[in-house]
């Protein structure tokens, strides 16, 4: 984990509204339903050289209990596509985790990790819950930004 300093980013894609009790129920969990399908939609519009996907964690309702909107998404298309919803990462400091391995397993262990993180009594840190981005490096690489105060 390493503290980073970003400038906002603009990233476009499909968004769902969750709860993280429900994405522990594979009947209830809407984010790997909204990956499968940013992977058949709007992955085939991307430009293999300067698209990058990230998954967007914002709207936060309070903190990691409450409801956020998700968004699986990229900063450049090919071409324009309206049905894809606009979101700004905003400008701050963020705590970046890095996970290598097997998707999406890895993703999830990673987020493990960064709840334990944030839960320890030593923690020097506090979570913003403002927006909060996974920035995907290829096919086993995941950078998990965590906005912090």
């Amino acid at each position: 984990m390493k503290p980073v300093s970003i400038e906002a980013i603009q990233v476009h894609g499909l968004v769902v509204r969750t709860r993280n009790v429900d994405e522990m129920n594979p009947e209830t969990s809407k984010i790997a339903p909204l990956w499968q399908q940013f992977w058949q939609d709007v992955a085939p519009l991307l430009d293999e050289q300067k698209s990058q996907v990230y998954g967007v964690y914002y709207d936060y309702e309070s903190d990691a209990s409450g409801e956020f909107n998700v968004m699986a998404g990229t900063d450049f298309l090919t071409n324009d596509n309206a049905s894809l919803k606009p979101v700004t990462i905003e400008k701050g400091n963020y705590l970046v985790f890095v996970g290598k391995g097997d998707m999406p397993q890895t993703v999830i262990n990673t987020w493990a990790d960064i709840w334990a993180y944030f839960s320890a009594d030593n923690c020097e840190y506090q979570r913003a819950y403002t927006t909060d981005f996974e920035l995907w490096k290829g096919g086993d690489e995941v950078h998990i930004h965590i906005a912090v105060k």
